[in-house]
């Protein structure tokens, strides 16, 4: 976690929540975007100019599968699990 941890208190670092936008809009961590999970295929390019990526969803499931897919395709990231607990460790 402490790896998670110096990621998210980094400027450089971009959190990417690939919940649905009505998800998204119920609550998430301040300052992430927004990558529904069924747009990121189609997202790659602006996946490769991000940098210090950090994935999360409802409870990292999602996320998961979304990390395997962006290091397959050589993106380097982070699955940090559930979006509260990307927001707790963002913010202590």
């Amino acid at each position: 976690m402490d790896q998670l941890q110096e990621l998210l208190r980094s400027d450089k670092t971009t959190i990417v929540d690939v919940r649905t936008p009505g998800e998204f809009i119920g609550g998430h961590v301040a300052g992430s975007i927004n990558i529904p999970l069924s747009e990121v295929p189609a997202r790659l390019d602006e996946f490769r100019k991000m940098e210090n990526i950090v994935l999360c969803c409802a409870s990292g499931g999602r996320s998961g599968q979304v990390t395997m897919f962006l290091q397959q395709n050589g993106i380097n990231c982070v699955n940090g699990g559930g979006w509260t607990n990307v927001n707790y460790y963002k913010n202590n």
